[in-house]
């Protein structure tokens, strides 16, 4: 198993994506702040609906209860999934206290930024 690790930093943020390569099939580990697994997202490639020659994906998502990182991984999972034409399961826990309705857009963004990161690593030789 091949394992990388990315990290995305803002002034005031860091997360981390570890990213295991198990044979044909990615895990990624998303955290940031206290960590803790708060959703896991599962993505499969399939034929798209509309076109056939393309790829899209199929998800599912797990929240635990009180947790809000069902929108990160579907997105990253679906994202990845599509890009790669791969299984992947993405695991996130991202938490700080007292957050502000702009510091949590500027942690979204971070994951977004993350995710096209993530694409970018797994598609070197």
């Amino acid at each position: 198993m091949e394992t990388k690790v990315l990290k995305e930093a803002t002034e005031r943020f860091e997360i981390y994506a570890l990213i295991n390569i198990i044979g044909e099939d990615i895990l990624v580990i998303i955290t940031g702040g206290r960590e803790h697994i708060g959703a896991i997202g599962i993505a499969q490639p399939r034929p798209s609906i509309q076109d056939p020659e393309k790829i899209s994906s199929t998800s599912s998502v797990y929240t635990f209860l009180g947790h809000k990182e069902d929108m990160v991984v579907k997105s990253i999972s679906e994202g990845l999934s599509k890009g790669l034409n791969k299984k992947v399961v993405v695991v996130a826990g991202i938490h700080w206290d007292n957050l502000m309705r702009e510091d949590i857009e500027e942690i979204l963004n971070m994951c977004r930024r993350m995710e096209g990161r993530i694409m970018e690593e797994m598609k070197k030789p």
